[in-house]
């Protein structure tokens, strides 16, 4: 049987760490070394940032500098938002703030 009574410290998600499931939500795979192989851009960190997270810059994520933009804190009221992945939660991508 599967017991959690002793796992109360882990955070939802199988107990990976934050940053490793916010890698996995962007489509991203997490590596040992500290830069990304062609074609993937380092895109935060994993494993308590003991490793690279890595997005391929060949699929339809793109970052939000890729397509021009600006990230933006969610309190930031845009002009015009657009496709494009932010490197902290919840921030936009805009065209024009």
């Amino acid at each position: 049987s599967c017991s959690t009574a002793g796992n109360s410290i882990l955070p939802v998600g199988l107990g990976l760490p934050k940053d490793t499931l916010r890698c996995v939500g962007y489509h991203g795979f997490c590596f040992r070394s500290k830069s990304c192989p062609e074609p993937f851009a380092a895109f935060g960190t994993c494993s308590w940032h003991q490793k690279t997270c890595c997005i391929d810059t060949t699929s339809n994520f793109h970052t939000c500098q890729d397509e021009g933009g600006h990230c933006v804190p969610p309190q930031i009221k845009c002009v015009q938002e657009q496709v494009g992945l932010c490197p902290n939660r919840g921030w936009k991508c805009c065209t024009e703030v």
